[in-house]
Order: C-alpha cells, then sequence, then structure tokens
C-alpha cells in the first residue's frame, strides 16, 4: 500500500465559511513540518483538476465544510464510506467535482482511503473573505481533529519552531 497521506483543504475564500479547509491548511503549512511522505494541499475550487493530486495518495484527509444537519460549528467525521451520499446533497461545485475526481480515481484502480474532517457552516453564500465567528472559532478544533487523523494513518508531524 501506498504510505502517502494527503491532507487536502478544499473550498472556495470568497464565500466565508466555505474557505475553512483553505484556512486549515494555510495554518498546517505555517505551523508544522511534516515528513517526505505528508503533502499538505490547498485545493481550493480545483475539484476534478486534483485528480492527480488524489490519486497519488495511498490517505487522503479531505477538510471542508460538511452539511449533517447540525448546528453551526459541529464537527464532523465521515468514514470512505460515508463521503458520497452525505457530500452529494451539498449545494457546491468543488465538492461534486471532488466527488468526481474519487470517482474518477475509482476508475484509475486507486481510491485512496479517504476521511472528511468538516465543519457545519453558518454561511455559504455571503460574499467575504473572513469566516463567521462561529466557524473561525472552530480552526483550532478542525487542526486538532485534522493532525490526529494524521497520526491514526501512522503519519507524523512537528510543530514548527517559533522564533
Amino acid at each position: 500500500m501506498n504510505d502517502n497521506i494527503t491532507i487536502l483543504g478544499v473550498g472556495n475564500t470568497i464565500y466565508t465559511d466555505d474557505g475553512v479547509g483553505i484556512r486549515v491548511v494555510e495554518r498546517l503549512e505555517k505551523e508544522y513540518d511534516f515528513p517526505d511522505n505528508v503533502l499538505v494541499v490547498d485545493g481550493g475550487v480545483l475539484g476534478i483538476n486534483l485528480l492527480g493530486v488524489i490519486s497519488n495518495a495511498g490517505r487522503l484527509i479531505v477538510v471542508d465544510t460538511v452539511l449533517n444537519h447540525g448546528k453551526p460549528g459541529d464537527i464532523h467525521r465521515l468514514e470512505h464510506h460515508e463521503i458520497p451520499n452525505r457530500i452529494l446533497a451539498k449545494n457546491s461545485l468543488h465538492q461534486v467535482d471532488l466527488i468526481e475526481a474519487l470517482t474518477l480515481c475509482n476508475a484509475l484502480d486507486h481510491v485512496p482511503q479517504t476521511t472528511i474532517i468538516g465543519v457545519e457552516p453558518k454561511d455559504l453564500t455571503s460574499l467575504g473573505e473572513q469566516l463567521t465567528p462561529e466557524i473561525a472559532a472552530k480552526v483550532d478544533d478542525l487542526i486538532h481533529k485534522t493532525l490526529e487523523e494524521l497520526v491514526r494513518l501512522g503519519g507524523t508531524y512537528a510543530a514548527k519552531c517559533q522564533g
């Protein structure tokens, strides 16, 4: 099995909470060092164009918003088999493209074991580069959950020296 682990943040930073996945990977890149087998990627809204990144991953951790009938700020962890049913209900082009990219990987006989670490958004439609206060308050929790998932998959990380 491919021991590469990819942490992929997706979303659109101009639609308030939709940018939370990007904000998480920005912080991960700024605050942590990862070994060569761990790739941290700002996937933005690239969707289907992420096929190369996704197909090279042995394990994939996606950080994004997830509509799961909860209240804003609820954190969700979706396992590989739960993903299509849960995120296809989301009205977001990057989510649909993500599913299409995973489906194309299946056609290539390589779908990485995928987990989504997500937060229930408050606002996905207002134009604005700032997360809502409820979601901004959950970024540290999302980082913690993402690093926890990385370790669960056998990956490692180290905090960068702040100086």
